[in-house]
């Protein structure tokens, strides 16, 4: 099982038979200001899409759960993130 993180604040396990899981959690202050804490558990199974869709689908559930996605940085992505040039660099081609 493999942990990745989304911005550092959120925490996605993916396991090797396509199964996502998404880790959340809600915290009640009662009385006496004690906590009562909430897990909440997501499972996905990604083994029944194609594995060119895993990408979008990762990011649908991160959007709608998570209200954040990540375009370019999940274990899925395809995409990388373009390559900027500092700006004493202005002579460089770019790729």
């Amino acid at each position: 099982m493999n942990n990745y993180f989304l911005n550092n604040s959120t925490d996605i396990n993916i396991q090797k038979s396509y199964n996502i899981t998404l880790k959340n959690s809600l915290t009640l202050l009662g009385e006496k200001n004690k906590s009562i804490i909430l897990d909440i558990n997501i499972v996905a199974d990604f083994s029944t899409i194609p594995e060119k869709y895993h990408e979008v689908f990762l990011n649908m559930l991160t959007s709608k759960y998570y209200n954040q996605t990540s375009f370019g940085y999940n274990p899925f992505s395809k995409c990388l993130p373009p390559n900027k040039k500092k700006w004493y660099e202005f002579w460089k081609i770019k790729k």
